[in-house]
C-alpha cells in the first residue's frame, strides 16, 4: 500500500524530524521516498539583464519585434 504525508519541519544537525503523528505509520527498515522542497525566501538582486528586460532601451535603426516577424 502506498501512502503519502506532507509536513513542515526544520533541519537540525543535518537531520529532519518526522512528526509524532506519522511515526506510527513507519516501521524500522521501511523503504521510504523523501522529497525535499527548500524555501530560502531569498530575493535575488536585479541585474542589468533584468532591468533591460523590464525596461527595454530604445535604439534607433533596429527593427522592431513585429518588423522582424513580418520578414
Amino acid at each position: 500500500m502506498l501512502a503519502a504525508v506532507e509536513f513542515q519541519t526544520k533541519v537540525q544537525n543535518g537531520l529532519i524530524q518526522v512528526p509524532d503523528e506519522y511515526k506510527q505509520e513507519l516501521n524500522e527498515g521501511d523503504d521510504i521516498k523523501v522529497i525535499i522542497l527548500v524555501n530560502h525566501n531569498l530575493r535575488r538582486q536585479k541585474d542589468i539583464i533584468d532591468e533591460l528586460t523590464e525596461n527595454p532601451a530604445p535604439v534607433d535603426g533596429f527593427l522592431s519585434r513585429e518588423e522582424l516577424y513580418n520578414r
